[in-house]
């Protein structure tokens, strides 16, 4: 973070790490987000809901549905991503 980058990557940062560590990083995420672009890779739907403000969700590698993510959470376009999202799949 030193070098200022304008884009940030990480993928299940939180996969190892408990709870109260978890939320003390996604607070720093949520104040980086306003300098930087952060892509972030999770399986944890809670996450991606409360970080970011729009997500991808991706299926066999392919895009299903991109958008903002309160709309996503909301009103899904895609039937795949409205099942994902109420936990019936994956």
């Amino acid at each position: 973070l030193s070098l200022e980058p304008e884009i940030l990557c990480l993928d299940e940062f939180s996969i190892a790490i408990d709870p109260v560590t978890t939320m003390k990083i996604e607070d720093v995420l949520v104040q980086l987000k306003e300098k930087m672009t952060i892509i972030l890779v999770t399986n944890l739907i809670q996450q991606a809901q409360r970080i970011s403000d729009d997500m991808m969700f991706l299926n066999d590698s392919d895009i299903v549905e991109l958008g903002p993510t309160a709309e996503m959470f909301a009103n899904p376009k895609q039937t795949l991503t409205e099942k994902y999202l109420a936990g019936e799949m994956g």
